[in-house]
């Protein structure tokens, strides 16, 4: 059975997501603070966090700072471009902003979990002189490290895992932000692109397919 760490001070919400949660199948270990999330994960693993991000002790932000290895989805009425940026590129699977619709979340969680807990991907991809050490999430250019961004490394990996195809800007979108993609706007994954070319050089060439999206060879 699935672990659920919930962090959220709204009493309402809180016992609704509990609720429903509980229904699908789930365990859930709900916090009202940042300091009391931060003793749970200490001695008690999960599989998935729902993060608030406005608690009364801090921010969803403080409680990441303490989970390796876990799916997260952050819950916000915030949802200007520049704090779901953010929160993507602090390690985030997904953002849900409220008011939002349980059985939406629900289904949410669900795909986060098996995305998260996928297995059939190689533990290593290489292309030229780079090299994607995907259980550590590191990538070397021969053999130093380049470092990147949570965003820039899941890009990079969505590109190196569909190596010789054609990817639209959409589905390349849905891959990183791990959602429908339609609150991004379009213009972000050019910049992460130039990034990505910036950092990784002449050694991985991310072609640009004029009208249709990027391609890998």
């Amino acid at each position: 059975m699935k672990q659920i760490l919930l962090v959220e001070d709204d009493g309402m919400i809180a016992s609704g997501l509990v609720y429903a949660l509980e229904q699908d199948g789930y365990t859930v270990s709900h916090y009202t603070t940042v300091a009391e999330a931060k003793n749970a994960v200490s001695s008690k693993k999960f599989d998935l966090a729902i993060l608030d991000m406005q608690l009364p002790d801090g921010t969803g932000f403080d409680v990441r700072e303490k989970l390796t290895n876990m799916a997260i989805i952050y819950l916000t009425v915030v949802d200007d471009e520049g704090s779901i940026i953010k929160a993507f590129e602090s390690g985030a699977h997904d953002y849900v902003t409220k008011p939002f619709r349980v059985r939406e979340l629900l289904a949410r969680v669900k795909r986060t979990l098996n995305t998260n807990n996928s297995t059939t991907s190689p533990s290593t991809l290489s292309i030229g002189d780079i090299t994607i050490d995907v259980n550590a999430g590191k990538t070397y250019k021969n053999n130093a490290i380049i470092e990147l961004t949570a965003l820039e490394y899941r890009l990079l990996l969505i590109l190196a895992s569909h190596r010789g195809q054609t990817l639209s800007r959409t589905q390349i979108l849905e891959n990183i932000w791990d959602s429908a993609g339609s609150f991004v706007e379009d213009n972000t994954l050019t910049v992460y692109i130039k990034r990505l070319r910036k950092k990784l050089g002449a050694s991985f060439i991310i072609e640009t397919v004029r009208g249709i999206g990027y391609r890998v060879d």
